[in-house]
């Protein structure tokens, strides 16, 4: 029998059977993808195929098999930094909550996120949340984000989760897909849910006010059936988000601005970083190519991977600038 996994705790999976009633399933021994060195060898969004094992007390299944995912989108393991934990798969587009200082997004974050959507072939799309905060300082550093995101390609929402503000467009863009929503703790994700589906009615929590962080309200990767013929897999916050078994050579290639730029460069081979006649380079010497991109490339490329908070949208600006002054 097959079905479609929507919640995985580590040890249990629930599947949606073609009844479209659930089941807890587990799986029996050592349950490995080939080519993949995972934490969890299930996760959500996966079609699978089950055998039912029945108890005393409780009818369950056994997870026997996985089809193939057309894809899937990975984070570094927390505790073992050498394996990937899957987030979720099969995913049709994913959304990136951003939140200006509520808790703050760095784009060393939303890059890092970008460049993984961009490996794994998921369409990504930036929603900045909580716009009914902002003041006219916070205003303005989200309008320079945006238009910095938008000149490079990817598309962009402004929304308020509180005040039912750009949900409508949003709704559309998730219509008959399956949908993940992923982001920092803290940034609205669970309370977004609970907006475009009031119903769940999803646990939330404030931001703790001595850190501006958000604290975690969502402990596993969770998918739900939304009432406007869509899915939403909600996902467990996200502190850092490092890069995974990719090559020097390719990250340039998941930077759509540097991709484009490529071909002018002198080297076939060039990193865009030390060598003459990089294309990449005359492009940010003329500040046609963000600054706080071309940092970001640098972190990737070094593996550094200490820093996911601490960069700042002004940083950017201030550089451009100096550039622009120059």
């Amino acid at each position: 029998m097959t079905g479609l996994v929507y919640k995985s705790t580590g040890s249990w999976y629930t599947v949606k059977t073609k009844d479209d009633s659930f089941l807890d399933c587990r799986i029996k021994g050592k349950f490995r993808i080939k080519g993949i060195r995972s934490t969890n060898p299930i996760a959500v969004g996966d079609v699978v195929d089950y055998e039912i094992e029945d108890t005393a007390d409780v009818t369950t299944g056994i997870i026997n098999n996985i089809h193939n995912r057309k894809n899937y989108i990975v984070r570094k393991s927390v505790n073992l930094s050498k394996l990937t934990h899957i987030i979720a798969s099969n995913i049709d587009i994913v959304f990136l909550l951003i939140t200006i200082n509520n808790p703050p997004t760095t784009t060393s974050f939303i890059d890092r996120f970008l460049v993984t959507a961009e490996a794994y072939g998921i369409e990504a799309i930036l929603v900045f949340n909580k716009i009914d905060t902002f003041d006219d300082a916070t205003l303005d550093e989200q309008l320079f984000l945006q238009y910095t995101y938008e000149s490079i390609g990817y598309k962009s929402l402004r929304v308020s989760a509180k005040e039912n503000k750009g949900l409508e467009e949003l709704k559309s863009l998730m219509k008959d897909k399956v949908s993940m929503f992923s982001g920092h703790s803290g940034v609205g994700k669970s309370t977004l849910v609970n907006a475009l589906e009031p119903t769940l009615n999803l646990k939330t929590k404030q931001i703790s006010d001595s850190h501006s962080q958000g604290q975690h309200t969502t402990t596993f990767a969770e998918m739900f059936d939304l009432s406007f013929d869509a899915k939403i897999i909600d996902t467990p916050g996200i502190r850092g988000f490092g890069v995974v078994d990719m090559e020097k050579q390719e990250v340039g290639d998941y930077f759509p601005e540097f991709f484009a730029l490529k071909e002018n460069c002198k080297f076939n081979n060039c990193l865009h970083k030390d060598e003459p006649h990089c294309a990449v380079k005359n492009a940010l010497e003329k500040d046609e190519v963000p600054w706080s991109r071309y940092r970001s490339y640098l972190q990737i490329l070094e593996g550094d991977e200490e820093h996911y908070r601490s960069d700042d949208y002004a940083d950017d600006r201030k550089a451009s600038d100096e550039t622009r002054k120059a």
